[in-house]
């Protein structure tokens, strides 16, 4: 018996455990700053605030306000910044250092890129732009001593009719930092079969992808991402709890679905935090993660948009960690998780989970013993 049977990880110890993150949006996580500098330098002038504590408390009140209306314009004012290569390499390399400096150590990073050409990029020069970002974001890391690799992710918007342009483009850099696509925005009116001629074209060129499924739709959206559209993960996921029936005598009855779900190992984005402003649960005590982490289903911890929500992965682990009770042998059950299921090759992932995530929560569940050992050590004298 170890401490972590008793013991919740610290603050500092969740910020230093390892952690990966594969549902995080890049025009959802820039610095406030940073949105206040590329405005200033593109001639942007309609930003609600002009100080960045100010914006970023603006950001996070309209994602919270409940108003679809004032939630899609924080990503009108984010996109408008991010439409030069060097705004897009600006905001890619700081996103790189700042979930560095959070302790994750892969990273799965999405963002259309037919919402980057407003000031002439070509769809090429865009996904160029943020490759370099990221790759020059990963040196800034590891010379401030932390590691990091960050894998892109190309999305298609629901409501446009590019999803195969796009598919097309994510396999052309397939070798190039890009490991797979997406689809993303709303849907409700917009099912994911209205791209199916992209997820056909990626399963012949036996390509990755993710789709966001089961967030403000429910069981219907998964189920078409799964059957009809062959998705290897589900973007949130998260209304898969309503094909989980929980009886009062606390007997848990799956349905077909979420009986596939579990049982095929399809991994689930969940996002705890997004999903409370998006109204799937009410509190981070009653998120559907809590029941579906002791189900054993592929559930994994993500951001989504860090700036809209105000959080990170260590804030996201804090609330679990708050909520739930857990301990550092249950974060890393999430991150082995996450690690198993991101795209890039099995040899390169059971490297991370062995030789990075494994040993970097061993050495924090042994804290204990030298603190134990400091204790007693000043007891005998």
């Amino acid at each position: 018996m170890t401490s972590q049977t008793f013991r919740p990880p610290t603050a500092d110890q969740i910020r230093r455990a390892p952690k990966v993150l594969l549902h995080d949006h890049l025009d959802g996580g820039l610095r406030p700053g940073t949105i206040i500098d590329l405005a200033r330098e593109t001639g942007y002038t309609s930003l609600p605030e002009h100080e960045s504590d100010k914006l970023g408390l603006w950001f996070r009140e309209a994602a919270d306000s409940g108003s679809l209306e004032r939630y899609l314009e924080t990503f009108a004012h984010t996109c408008a910044v991010m439409q030069t290569r060097d705004a897009l390499v600006r905001v890619a390399a700081e996103c790189a250092e700042d979930l560095a400096e959070d302790g994750v150590v892969y990273a799965e990073v999405r963002y259309a890129p037919e919402q980057h050409l407003e000031g002439g990029l070509t769809l090429e020069e865009v996904v160029e732009a943020v490759n370099a970002g990221f790759r020059e974001g990963e040196r800034r890391a590891r010379e401030n001593g932390h590691r990091i690799r960050i894998g892109a992710l190309l999305t298609a918007m629901r409501h446009a009719a590019r999803a195969l342009e796009i598919a097309e483009l994510a396999n052309s850099y397939r070798d190039s930092g890009v490991v797979g696509f997406d689809i993303a925005g709303a849907e409700a009116g917009f099912p994911p079969t209205r791209h199916l001629d992209a997820f056909e074209y990626l399963k012949r060129e036996n390509n990755h992808f993710t789709i966001h499924a089961g967030e403000a739709f429910g069981l219907p959206s998964i189920w078409q991402a799964l059957q009809w559209c062959g998705a290897d993960r589900l973007g949130h996921g998260v209304r898969i709890i309503d094909d989980i029936d929980v009886a009062e005598d606390g007997a848990v009855t799956l349905g077909r679905l979420a009986a596939y779900v579990r049982d095929k190992r399809i991994p689930l984005e969940l996002c705890p935090s997004s999903n409370l402003q998006t109204g799937a649960a009410p509190s981070i005590a009653e998120h559907p993660i809590g029941l579906l982490r002791k189900l054993h289903f592929r559930a994994t911890v993500n951001t989504d948009n860090r700036l809209m929500s105000g959080t990170s992965m260590s804030r996201e682990f804090e609330l679990l960690v708050e909520a739930f009770d857990y301990a550092l042998d249950d974060m890393q059950w999430f991150t082995v998780n996450a690690m198993k299921s991101a795209f890039i090759p099995f040899d390169e992932r059971l490297a991370m989970i062995n030789d990075v995530i494994k040993p970097g929560y061993a050495e924090l569940k042994s804290e204990w013993l030298f603190r134990q050992t400091a204790v007693t050590s000043e007891s005998v004298v």
